[in-house]
C-alpha cells in the first residue's frame, strides 16, 4: 500500500515592503511521504518570498519535468522557476533555458557547501539563476511553524523576512550565493 501525502493548510498574510506588495493567501501544501518537514517548510518560505497571484506549487517531487513552484504568464510560458535542494548542472541549465528567472533555495549545510564549491564555476554563466542558501539552524527554527493548520504573518524588507504565528517569531536572512537579478525583476 502506497503512503499518502500529508496535507497542510496555511493562511498567510504577506507584506512585501520591497515590492510594495500586500497579499493574503490560503495555501494547501501536500507533503510527499519522502519529503522532510524542513524541505516542506522551505518550500512554503520560498512561496512567501515570491508571492504572486499566479504563483503555484507544482507536483514537486512527483514530477521531474517541473520545479517545486512556478509562475506562468498568459501564454503558459514560465516566468519564474523555483527549485529546492542541490540539483545537478543539467537540471539548472534546463530551468534557465525554460524560464525567464530561476531561483534555487539550497539547504543542508555540509552537502550544500561542497555541492556549491563544485558547481559554482559551472553555473556562474547562467545570468538568470539566483542561488540562495539557508543554514541548518534557521531551517530547524522554521520547522517550529509547521502545523497542519497554520496562520502566518510574513513581512519582507531589505533582504530580511520576519515570520510569525501565535507562538513563534523568526527573522530569516538567506546567504545569496549567486544573484541572477530576481529582485530587480520584481520576482
Amino acid at each position: 500500500m502506497a503512503l499518502k501525502a500529508t496535507i497542510y493548510k496555511a493562511a498567510v498574510n504577506i507584506a512585501d515592503m520591497d515590492r510594495n506588495f500586500f497579499y493574503d493567501a490560503n495555501l494547501t501544501l501536500a507533503q510527499h511521504p519522502s519529503e522532510t518537514e524542513q524541505r516542506m517548510m522551505l518550500r512554503l518560505l520560498a512561496w512567501i518570498c515570491h508571492a504572486h497571484e499566479r504563483l503555484s506549487f507544482t507536483r514537486g517531487l512527483s514530477a521531474e519535468d517541473e520545479p517545486e513552484i512556478w509562475r506562468k504568464n498568459d501564454h503558459n510560458g514560465i516566468e519564474l522557476w523555483i527549485e529546492l535542494g542541490l540539483p545537478d548542472e543539467k537540471r539548472l541549465k534546463k530551468a534557465c533555458n525554460q524560464s525567464r528567472t530561476v531561483v534555487l533555495y539550497a539547504y543542508g549545510e555540509r552537502a550544500a557547501k561542497v555541492w556549491w564549491s563544485q558547481l559554482q564555476n559551472k553555473v556562474s554563466g547562467f545570468a538568470n539563476l539566483s542561488v540562495r542558501y539557508i543554514d541548518d539552524e534557521l531551517l530547524t527554527q522554521l520547522v517550529a511553524f509547521g502545523q497542519r493548520n497554520m496562520v502566518l504573518q510574513a513581512t519582507l524588507q531589505d533582504d530580511a523576512i520576519w515570520l510569525s504565528d501565535a507562538g513563534n517569531n523568526l527573522e530569516i536572512h538567506f546567504q545569496e550565493w549567486q544573484d541572477g537579478g530576481w529582485k530587480q525583476a520584481g520576482q
